[in-house]
């Protein structure tokens, strides 16, 4: 008998840790702009902000942080969005935070949205025709 509930609970142990994955990422929103991209909140109208990938963006309200999140670098992946077939799942980029989504010279696709990225940024992740997408990011 013990030995069949000791079958029982490894079993179960070993169904917990293959369908129930820790997870540390966050998920939000990801809309895009476009130049002009100076001055940013950020660093003013310092050009050597920008990475020379051009992977940057403008913090949203949920992760600005009262402009902490400047300079912060995030990896981001597209995870779905309105439209099928919008995102490049298998494409994660890494982003620095340059500037604040509110405040931001141009403006963004979609209000709201938790990481505004730069053109090529969201075009990597995305088809750049859609004004958001759902994101996974974490810093």
């Amino acid at each position: 008998m013990a030995k069949l509930q000791q079958s029982w609970v490894f079993f179960i142990i070993f169904m917990q840790t293959t369908l129930f994955h820790l997870s540390y990422a966050d998920v939000g929103t990801a809309a895009h702009y476009s130049p002009p991209y100076i001055p940013t909140a950020c660093f003013g109208n310092d050009v050597s902000q920008f990475p020379t990938s051009n992977l940057f963006g403008a913090a949203g309200d949920g992760i600005w942080d009262n402009g902490a999140s400047c300079g912060r670098q995030y990896l981001v992946r597209c995870i779905s969005a309105a439209t099928p077939g919008t995102c490049n799942p298998s494409q994660t980029i890494q982003i620095r935070i340059v500037d604040r989504a509110d405040t931001s010279v141009s403006r963004p696709s979609s209000n709201g949205a938790t990481i505004v990225l730069s053109t090529t940024a969201f075009g990597a992740i995305a088809n750049p025709s859609a004004a958001s997408v759902n994101i996974e990011f974490q810093q």
